[in-house]
C-alpha cells in the first residue's frame, strides 16, 4: 500500500504479521521498491514484532533503524540501494524483508554478505534469497 504524502515522496506501509502470503512470520509486502526520500513505516498487526536494519546489509552510510517490539517505526530512505531488515525475535524463522531504494546498486555486496544472517534461519532458509532475487 502506498500513500502519497507530498509531491516528491511516498509513504509505504509494511505490515508485520504472524502469517501472510509467504507463510508464517512475515513482512507484507516483503519486497518494497521505493525511491530515495520515501518513508517506510512498519506497522505491527501482531504485537510481538519489530523491524530493524541488519548491519552491513544496506547502502554504505544509510540511516539505520531499530524499532521497539510491538510499536510502529518509520524510516526515511536516504541512500540508493538495497536494505535488508529483520524482526529480531523471529529472525530464526527468517522474518526478513528487502527494500530497494532507486536502483539496487549494492545488490551484489548484500548477496555476498548475507550468509551470516541466513545462517541464523532454522525455517524458510531460502526466503531471503527469493526476496533478493526480486530486487533486480
Amino acid at each position: 500500500m502506498c500513500l502519497t504524502t507530498g509531491a516528491w515522496a511516498a509513504e509505504i506501509i509494511v505490515e508485520m504479521k504472524n502469517a501472510g502470503a509467504d507463510g508464517v512470520m512475515v513482512f507484507e509486502p516483503a519486497v518494497v521498491k521505493a525511491e530515495v526520500g520515501d518513508t517506510v513505516t512498519f506497522v505491527p498487526t501482531d504485537m510481538a514484532h519489530n523491524s530493524e536494519l541488519v548491519p552491513g546489509l544496506a547502502p554504505e552510510g544509510a540511516t539505520s533503524w531499530k524499532g521497539v517490539i510491538g510499536q510502529p517505526v518509520s524510516v526515511t530512505l536516504d541512500k540508493e540501494g538495497v536494505y535488508v531488515y529483520q524482526c529480531l525475535p523471529h529472525v530464526v524463522m527468517a522474518m526478513v524483508g528487502v527494500i530497494v531504494a532507486g536502483e539496487p546498486t549494492n545488490l551484489d555486496q548484500v548477496m555476498a554478505d548475507s550468509a551470516a544472517l541466513k545462517g541464523r534461519f532454522a525455517l524458510n532458509k531460502d526466503r531471503l534469497d527469493n526476496y533478493l532475487g526480486q530486487a533486480k
